[in-house]
């Protein structure tokens, strides 16, 4: 089946300043609500690169995955705590390119892959390329390899990353081949062991690392990877030798720097982090700061956007007042609670991951329980997000939440975080409270498309927020701590200051002297647009690492 999605194809006139070929592998991709094929903030942040590229007319394609499950659809149990549903989803608008391929996995050298394109007129993306095992001819196993995003059994995970890999680096082949070819995380790091052997050069390989997490940082044993077919063909056991860290094992993320010409960090404070970590290793690359960034078009209500345009904080104030009923309904039907418009509200609202305290408001009850019943600054506090569905802390956290939400007519804990609710709890918003500790948030973006909507951040000093804080003018900020201390310790220091912060700062600000609000609202997008707009992000991609 031949369509002119069966190659390098754009259905615009490349720009001469994007010309090169960059293929860019990403296990998930947030490009619209409708599909379901991404977890969190690596996802959002691969959509929008996606949506830029576009914009800036460049001549890259996306590689992901086709998730026949997705993640998983977030719902509730009789009780209203976290349900985990797995409900197979099937995408029209996809287009089959007619193009399969072989890989070898395990002991089976047959396994086929199909490429699936999301053409561009659809959500108004670069074409992106969805791999798919559940193909006719495969036997049951291997069908089941493209089933759920980050599967829980290791084995299949491994398998995942071999057909973003060498799967997806074959469908490119089958394209035409790229000039330059961009990992974004280190899951599809087969990729670069097969085009190295294809006599791929050094040059033409790039990667982005995102997390100090260790769970992120993926490592497995390498002869175990080796007969799972993770090098594209059987290493003997010099070559290994040569790829082995910390005794027998493979890194996911130290091959992919020691492969790459250049790397990058996704913040500024991100690439000390990172430097830092894999300093070390001998032969990784240079890490450069690219910091996250999200797409303007995609994320900012339009409303919004012209008001501020304009300097109109009348009609802004009117927006924001229909956004935040629009969230409120929500709420309503979700809690059977009614909040009020006229009420200041906070939103806790991201992947739900121990480091990123969704609780950290609840650290000492007393004084949490004193600064939502304070009758002359009343507050309403929403949280939000997705646990890891096998992350049993996480879901005892989010459930947590919900069990002591359910006595106060103030605080809602919603479920279905995904696209469209993030843009509602965004835009819905007064604060944005960001809260992971310090050094382990390597970017993190919601803040950025929160600003945009003009929802103020709240935020310990982590991630994007040193490249962009004028604290108490554009956000207000939490005195930087100690990271080396105890995690215990910084929680209880760092609650405290965000009591603080909120009782004597944030609260009294929105209710005492409302023009000062508007002007941090105003002064927040100006900051953030467009050094933080996913165009200028996609233009560094290719002047700075390709």
């Amino acid at each position: 089946m031949e369509s002119k999605y069966s190659k390098w194809y754009h259905p615009y006139k490349i720009s001469k300043d994007y010309s090169k070929k960059a293929a860019y592998f990403s296990m998930e991709f947030g490009i619209d609500q409708a599909l379901k094929i991404y977890s969190g903030g690596l996802g959002f942040l691969a959509g929008s690169h996606m949506r830029s590229a576009f914009e800036l007319k460049q001549n890259m394609i996306g590689i992901g995955m086709l998730w026949k499950y997705g993640y998983y659809d977030q719902a509730r149990n009789e009780d209203q705590t976290l349900r985990t549903d797995f409900i197979e989803k099937t995408y029209d608008f996809l287009e089959d390119t007619g193009i399969e391929v072989e890989i070898k996995l395990h002991d089976n050298p047959h396994v086929k892959v199909r490429a699936y394109v999301l053409k561009p007129e659809i959500f108004g993306t670069v074409p992106i390329y969805l791999l798919s095992t559940d193909v006719e001819g495969n036997d049951f196993i291997s069908k089941t390899i493209t089933n759920h995003l980050y599967d829980a059994n290791n084995l299949t995970r491994i398998s995942q990353s071999i057909v973003l890999g060498i799967g997806g680096a074959k469908v490119v082949e089958a394209l035409g081949g790229a000039d330059i070819y961009h990992l974004n995380e280190g899951h599809a790091l087969p990729a670069f062991y097969y085009l190295k052997d294809q006599g791929v050069k050094k040059k033409q390989m790039v990667f982005t690392t995102h997390t100090p997490e260790k769970a992120g940082n993926e490592e497995h044993d390498a002869r175990h990877l080796n007969r799972c077919g993770f090098f594209g063909r059987t290493y003997s056991e010099e070559e290994l030798g040569k790829e082995m860290v910390n005794g027998s094992m493979i890194n996911y993320t130290v091959s992919a720097l020691r492969f790459a010409r250049k790397s990058n960090a996704v913040s500024k404070l991100h690439s000390v982090v990172a430097n830092d970590m894999w300093k070390d290793f001998d032969g990784i690359s240079k890490i450069i700061p690219i910091t996250n960034a999200q797409n303007q078009l995609f994320w900012q209500d339009d409303v919004i956007g012209k008001a501020w345009t304009k300097g109109n904080a009348k009609a802004y104030k009117a927006r924001k007042t229909e956004l935040k009923s629009e969230l409120f309904q929500e709420v309503l039907e979700q809690t059977g609670k009614r909040f009020d418009p006229n009420v200041l509200t906070f939103v806790w609202a991201r992947r739900f991951a121990g480091y990123k305290r969704a609780d950290l408001l609840l650290h000492d009850l007393e004084r949490f329980h004193k600064l939502i019943s304070n009758s002359k600054y009343p507050v309403q506090i929403i949280w939000a997000g997705k646990p890891y569905p096998f992350d049993y802390y996480a879901i005892d956290i989010f459930n947590h939440l919900i069990h002591h939400s359910k006595n106060h007519p103030n605080l809602a804990v919603l479920v279905g975080y995904e696209i469209d609710l993030s843009r509602k709890l965004k835009c819905g918003s007064d604060v944005w409270l960001n809260t992971p500790r310090i050094t382990r948030e390597a970017s993190g973006t919601s803040g950025m498309t929160a600003a945009m909507n003009g929802s103020v951040n709240v935020s310990t000093n982590d991630g994007w927020i040193p490249e962009f804080e004028k604290d108490g003018e554009n956000c207000f900020v939490l005195p930087t701590i100690d990271y080396k201390l105890p995690v215990w310790e910084q929680d209880k220091i760092d609650a405290n200051n965000l009591y603080e912060i909120l009782e004597n700062k944030v609260i009294p600000t929105y209710y005492d002297t409302p023009k000062k609000w508007q002007d941090i609202v105003f002064k927040a997008m100006d900051d953030v647009i467009p050094e933080f707009s996913a165009n200028t992000l996609a233009d560094k991609y290719y002047k700075e690492l390709y």
